[in-house]
């Protein structure tokens, strides 16, 4: 039987009402443990645990954005049951419905495909969100702006890229060549509405659920250009041709889009370099040259 504290064994029991009698390790990604709990009816939940600087607001947006997310997915997509996300001594954990894992099945990546389209319809006046939250372990700011342009240069890239600056991984020439390009994105990117995106939706930040249906988790939401959760979904693999048809056909692109994608990574990448050091910084200086 694995280890989970007793404080958060103690939280867990009397926020559920009954006794955790097994606890078994799960994959948690790169920055939190994850455990699969068992109770004495049977029942089991997923918790992940982390005992960093902002583990607890962490795990609150991430609640908060699983709220968002369940609030507006259209029936294509499953979004797990929050519980709670709470503080526990020297580390804070985050309570969900434990998602029995699936195989895919003939039009899952057209479903998948149908479900993204349909859940970027929700919509706002401003580009951002009404709070900020965290890209994989980094603080993420949505202060919002009437502009794609201005929010993507102002809450995206220039961040990240100050960030880099600062930490010797980027020379002032980057940061030169970065803000260049932010001054060309209102002619590069199509006037759009916001959408809610997942915001982190690469291949680790998805399930198959046993009813067939895709399963977001680890969200990083914002109402954002919808081009930036099929940027995403590229990076790293990509998800099938399907996918993207299936998309397309139910919310069409503006012509162009496959050749944008690159500048929506960017920002994912600058992410990456920021977080695991200068094996992305040839990936991002590739496309701050091309565009």
């Amino acid at each position: 039987m694995y280890y989970l504290s007793e404080v958060i064994t103690n939280k867990i029991e009397a926020f559920l009402g009954k006794d955790i009698v097994e606890v078994q390790a799960v994959s948690g990604g790169d920055i939190n443990e994850a455990r699969l709990i068992s109770t004495q009816d049977g029942a089991t939940y997923f918790v992940k645990v982390n005992s960093g600087a902002n583990s607890l607001p962490l795990f609150r947006t991430e609640l908060r954005g699983l709220a968002l997310l369940h609030q507006h997915a259209p029936k294509q997509l499953y979004v797990p049951r929050i519980l709670t996300a709470e503080d526990a001594g020297d580390a804070a954990f985050l309570l969900l419905e434990y998602i029995q894992k699936g195989m895919v099945t003939p039009g899952f990546w057209d479903n998948f495909g149908r479900g993204l389209a349909e859940l970027h319809r929700a919509t706002n006046t401003r580009f951002g969100l009404d709070h900020s939250n965290f890209i994989g372990r980094l603080p993420q700011s949505n202060d919002p702006h009437a502009t794609w342009p201005e929010f993507y240069t102002r809450r995206r890239l220039l961040p990240q890229g100050k960030l880099a600056y600062e930490n010797s991984l980027f020379d002032l020439k980057d940061m030169q060549h970065l803000e260049r390009l932010c001054k060309r994105l209102g002619d590069i990117y199509p006037v759009e509405s916001p959408a809610l995106i997942h915001g982190d939706l690469w291949n680790g930040n998805y399930l198959i659920h046993q009813n067939g249906k895709a399963v977001l988790i680890d969200p990083s939401v914002s109402y954002s250009h919808r081009e930036m959760d099929l940027a995403m979904s590229r990076l790293f693999g990509g998800f099938p041709a399907e996918f993207y048809a299936a998309y397309n056909e139910q919310f069409a692109l503006t012509p162009g889009w496959e050749e944008r994608l690159p500048i929506g990574q960017l920002y994912y990448l600058l992410v990456h370099l920021n977080m695991f050091g200068t094996g992305y910084l040839a990936g991002v200086r590739r496309i701050i040259r091309q565009f």
